[in-house]
């Protein structure tokens, strides 16, 4: 059911690998060798289990959005990932990936965070285990997101700034990996999405799989099948959207939709599209599809979400884009605080700005009235309000 990737961590033949600094080679060695047969260990399930079950909150509802249906001419439904515990997804990696750390013999934990969400769901697992946390966050995303930061020392994490560069998530991205290389033996660096060295995208899309796995046995609850017509989720690094497509990937009948930030406009300089402006390199750790310049150096993105402002798509992104598995759309600020809006007055729930580019593909996709779609709600819009508010006409 999962994605093709060899043991060199490739999807197909040219995006992933672990390109690593040779202080890093020794932690990446030992999570390549040890995270199958620990992930896959009776144990380990059945914490794993256990802890999205009465901790998370799983599993999540599939919840049929009959006003928003109505609208677009079709059947919605709306994976309520915004309903876990800390808000969204990332939870699901982060508490798998505290128990691989501690299996490990891991004291420390570092994390990266854009939007915050991730950086919650570790400071929150941290809380849990007793683990010393540190989370980096860029300085313009602490700014944007001032909530989550205190939640995450509320929690008993340190925040660090990252003050270079864009100074968002890439930027942030960058310090942990300098901890990382600084602090090899005790520490575990608890990626959130599915970018980074070999094995980080395969483990991570293995800990958010659960969403499809859900939506399967719901669909199959709520409709007597289990597979959609279209699967759509956010595209940044890509990690809600690797778990929504899972168990999808090989049913080619269903169409999978991933939806990156087109920001200010393709060509206006103020973008995230990686598809429409990238082009194959190395970004922190893996072989993948990155926006740069002829000398290959990263173009800063941008966003009006902050975990979608990265330069890059995780390697098993680029795979599916270039294969042509998945099909890429790209929505603009505009279309996206659109799309926002339209779901809170329509069903009472205000989705995250990410999960609102999802939600503005449906004004792109040719849509017939048999269609069965389901949006990956990825995450709540509490953190967004105040961008809403300044940005949004309502």
């Amino acid at each position: 059911m999962s994605f093709p990737i060899n043991e060199s961590g490739y999807y197909g033949d040219q995006f992933g690998g672990a390109y690593v600094p040779e202080m890093l080679h020794p932690n990446v060695e030992e999570l390549q060798k040890n995270y199958l047969q620990i992930i896959q260990e009776p144990d380990f399930q059945r914490q794993f289990q256990y802890l999205l079950k009465d901790y998370v909150g799983r599993p999540t509802p599939l919840f049929l959005a009959e006003r928003l249906s109505s609208q677009f001419g079709c059947k919605i439904y709306l994976k309520r990932e915004d309903l876990n515990h800390t808000g969204a997804h990332k939870i699901n990696n982060t508490v798998g990936q505290i128990l691989l750390a501690r299996k490990l013999g891991k004291s420390n934990i570092i994390a990266e965070t854009g939007a915050g969400q991730h950086g919650v769901a570790t400071a929150t697992v941290c809380a849990l285990m007793g683990m010393q946390c540190i989370v980096y966050m860029g300085e313009i995303d602490i700014e944007r997101q001032r909530p989550n930061v205190e939640r995450m020392k509320l929690l008993g994490a340190e925040v660090r700034t990252a003050y270079s560069g864009s100074r968002t998530l890439k930027d942030a991205t960058n310090e942990a990996m300098r901890h990382w290389i600084s602090n090899p033996v005790d520490t575990h660096y608890i990626i959130g999405s599915v970018v980074g060295p070999h094995p980080y995208p395969d483990m991570v899309a293995r800990f958010q799989s659960v969403i499809s796995e859900e939506i399967q046995y719901q669909l199959q609850e709520r409709e007597g099948r289990q597979r959609p017509d279209y699967v759509v989720a956010c595209v940044g690094g890509g990690s809600n959207a690797a778990g929504a497509f899972y168990h999808f990937n090989e049913h080619p009948e269903v169409q999978l939709v991933a939806v990156e930030a087109a920001g200010k406009g393709i060509n206006s300089g103020h973008s995230a599209a990686t598809t429409v402006l990238g082009r194959p390199g190395v970004l922190h750790g893996s072989k993948t599809i990155l926006m740069q310049t002829d000398d290959g150096q990263v173009v800063e993105p941008y966003s009006i979400s902050a975990g979608l402002d990265y330069p890059g798509i995780g390697p098993l992104h680029a795979y599916l884009y270039d294969s042509g598995r998945a099909q890429f759309l790209h929505a603009t600020d505009e279309e996206t605080l659109k799309a926002g809006i339209l779901l809170s007055k329509l069903e009472g729930i205000i989705p995250a700005l990410e999960s609102a580019h999802a939600l503005a593909a449906l004004e792109k996709l040719e849509l017939i009235p048999t269609d069965l779609v389901v949006i990956n709600l990825s995450g709540r819009g509490d953190k967004d309000l105040e961008t809403y508010i300044r940005e949004g006409k309502y």
